[in-house]
């Protein structure tokens, strides 16, 4: 037996669409200070209807981020199967039952009955996710391209919001296992945190002994309907001239030629692009994609998903210089319907 968690949302416009959107920035950005474009990137993902992983090193943010989103989101019509936001910590010892759920036999009614996990809530946080084996890493696979989860043969779906931030420490840490390409694949972005600048750091201490999180609270959130209304109006609103889908494809091209890059891009990978730059031009107030999009979304959306050749350490460089000229040839067509 399935279940199903599908309710509809309002119909709206791009206004409305980038009102819901810059709520959440204003709250998320009370958070967290210094980070004001993995905010945006968090956010275009969000509407792009895709994943996030981020990488740096303990005390960066990675978590509060995630928890100032969930916080931010909340549901119209609550429910005891699905969660706002639920944070599965990743370990050695984790099962995939562990996030998944499980079958347990009830004595009452004679009867197994599913049991949900962590994974079945809106936002979900997978903290430290490469601090676990790849078998348990596998187990978000079917959930974050299919919104679904496989338990003794039963098919559970989860909610159409289900969004994952997912946080990893470098590989040089004790302890790490490196992500499996198919599951680096699910995510949209991949987005390498660095240390924020003094300014941004002092205004953390500043807070003191205000929590940041109790900060952001005093923002006004949104709702979960809001959110998948301005997901359609996005993918509805933002034109996309073929010139663009053009440039994708010769981006991907030039970077499977590349001898710096034994593995290129996918083909899903372009696909899961179109949106993320229609919710980037949004966040522009734009109605149409442009070049600059492109150009600013190809290193997160491309860099993690290629295999770049023994010696070559920079692979967001090679990205780059395979993305300019094509940009720099979209630039000179008009990009407007």
């Amino acid at each position: 037996m399935n279940d199903t968690h599908e309710r509809s949302a309002p119909s709206v416009d791009l206004a409305t669409a980038l009102a819901v959107i810059v709520r959440l920035r204003d709250r998320l950005r009370a958070a967290i200070r210094g980070r004001d474009e993995v905010i945006d990137l968090v956010l275009v993902a969000l509407l792009a209807d895709g994943h996030v992983l981020l990488e740096d090193f303990p005390g960066s943010g990675k978590t509060t981020l995630a928890r100032a989103l969930g916080d931010a989101i909340t549901d119209d019509e609550p429910s005891d199967e699905i969660a706002g936001f639920r944070r599965i910590q990743f370990t050695p010892d984790l099962l995939p039952s562990d996030i998944t759920g499980t079958n347990v036999f009830d004595v009452d009614n004679n009867r197994f009955v599913f049991r949900r996990g962590p994974i079945f809530a809106h936002v979900v946080l997978a903290d430290e996710i490469n601090r676990t084996s790849p078998k348990v890493q596998a187990a978000m696979l079917e959930a974050m391209a299919e919104k679904q989860v496989t338990v003794d043969n039963q098919t559970h779906r989860l909610d159409e919001l289900f969004y994952v931030i997912a946080t990893q420490n470098p590989l040089d840490l004790a302890g790490t296992y490196p992500l499996p390409t198919p599951q680096l694949d699910r995510f949209l972005f991949k987005v390498v945190m660095r240390h924020i600048d003094r300014a941004a750091e002092l205004e953390v201490l500043d807070q003191y002994p205000r929590v940041s999180l109790d900060v952001a609270a005093d923002r006004t959130g949104v709702s979960r309907g809001s959110v998948l209304a301005a997901r359609r109006a996005v993918r509805s609103g933002v034109a996309i001239v073929p010139a663009v889908k053009e440039a994708l494809v010769d981006i991907a091209r030039s970077l499977r030629a590349d001898p710096r890059v034994l593995q290129g891009t996918s083909t899903r990978s372009l696909v899961l692009m179109l949106p993320a730059l229609q919710a980037r031009a949004v966040l522009r107030d734009r109605d149409y994609v442009a070049p600059e999009d492109v150009e600013e979304l190809s290193p997160f959306v491309f860099e993690h998903r290629i295999e770049c050749a023994p010696g070559v350490e920079d692979g967001a460089q090679v990205v780059r210089e395979c993305v300019a000229p094509h940009v720099e040839e979209l630039a000179k067509r008009s990009m407007k319907p």
